[in-house]
């Protein structure tokens, strides 16, 4: 039963660090006021796509309501170098809805993360297995933050390539691979908007995840000295 106690523990850990992962990700896109503005400034997006910046901010707001599955469609008008024009074409919309399915996607999966990472922290607790959730939470959450910190190496290396491999691996069409010559969407988010958010959400996350870690720890030794454990 020790075997399936740790299992039980690392699993739940697991589960923990993958909703935190992806909260990181909603924060970073969603709860971050001016993070778009600053980087269509940082990028000099208006140049590029000849658009006032609250024209551009109306279409970003309603890509990202898209994309967490609040409108149906794409089809938004707006201005672009001085006539009212369809911001995304049809190629635009198609990989759009593919990146609506992979964040949907990952949010049904979190759901199904915190309700596994209760279960197996309740049976642990009900088992008074409350010494091995701590230590698979923080053996868990140490192996997550590793994992991270090596992904986050590599793409500091070599981003485009490993930003390539990440949109071969999910997605199964060439929709993505976009021309910034009659698309406006890779005008908008150009390679540097996606490194600055990467890193964005990794900073958040590992920050996160050592709390989490130094708080198991310092529970773990509180509770010991208090002969809990």
């Amino acid at each position: 039963m020790k075997a399936l106690y740790h299992a039980m523990g690392l699993l739940a850990a697991f589960c923990l660090m993958f909703t935190v992962l992806i909260t990181s990700v909603e924060a970073v896109v969603y709860c971050n006021d001016g993070y778009f503005e600053k980087e269509y400034r940082k990028y000099h997006v208006l140049e590029r796509v000849h658009m006032e910046m609250d024209d551009l901010l109306y279409v970003t707001d309603e890509m990202m309501d898209y994309l967490k599955g609040g409108r149906e469609d794409l089809v938004v008008n707006t201005i672009v170098d001085g006539k009212e024009r369809e911001f995304f074409n049809e190629k635009e919309k198609r990989h759009m809805a593919d990146v609506q399915g992979l964040f949907l996607g990952a949010i049904k999966l979190r759901r199904g993360a915190v309700g596994i990472t209760g279960l197996a922290a309740a049976v642990l607790l009900l088992k008074k297995q409350g010494p091995v959730l701590l230590r698979m939470l923080q053996w868990g959450v140490g192996l997550f933050i590793g994992g991270m910190a090596g992904l986050a190496f590599l793409a500091a290396t070599d981003f485009t390539k490993y930003f390539t491999y990440f949109h071969l691996i999910f997605f199964d069409n060439d929709d993505w691979f976009l021309n910034p010559k009659t698309d406006l969407l890779i005008n908008i988010v150009p390679e540097g908007f996606f490194r600055d958010t990467a890193y964005t959400i990794a900073a958040l996350f590992l920050a996160v995840s050592f709390l989490l870690w130094l708080g198991a720890g310092l529970f773990r030794k509180k509770a010991k000295n208090k002969g809990m454990l």
